[in-house]
């Protein structure tokens, strides 16, 4: 996957093995800590934040390749320019992204596949 390296990929399989411990995406995405977290205290809900529990060297890894994804992979970049044009900070956008390109990482690694990636078809 364009981002991630030898370092960040070993630091993913070991922080989280074959992902056999997971039932879904989110199960792993609240392990990382990428996952929004809603505080509430009885009758008050005040929104979602992000969560600071979680797998800390998972995250890290997580952030830092995606943030170089962001840079320099064309369809990792155009969705992290997507979330600032929505008015996201940088770390908001590049965890994001973490967790949409962690959903591939879960769905190859459950299928027992090599990563592809899709060139577009010319118009």
């Amino acid at each position: 996957m364009p981002g991630v390296g030898v370092k960040a990929a070993n630091q993913i399989l070991l922080a989280a093995g074959d992902f056999s411990a997971f039932k879904t995406i989110a199960h792993l995405a609240a392990y990382a800590g990428i996952a929004p977290v809603t505080r509430r205290t009885g009758t008050s809900i005040r929104g979602e934040f992000p969560s600071r529990a979680g797998n800390k060297r998972l995250k890290n890894a997580l952030f830092h390749s995606e943030w170089v994804a962001s840079c320099h992979d064309s369809v990792s970049k155009a969705y992290y320019e997507g979330k600032r044009a929505e008015g996201k900070r940088h770390n908001a956008a590049v965890m994001c992204l973490a967790r949409r390109r962690l959903n591939v990482v879960f769905a190859i690694v459950k299928a027992g596949v090599f990563y592809e990636a899709k060139t577009p078809a010319a118009a």
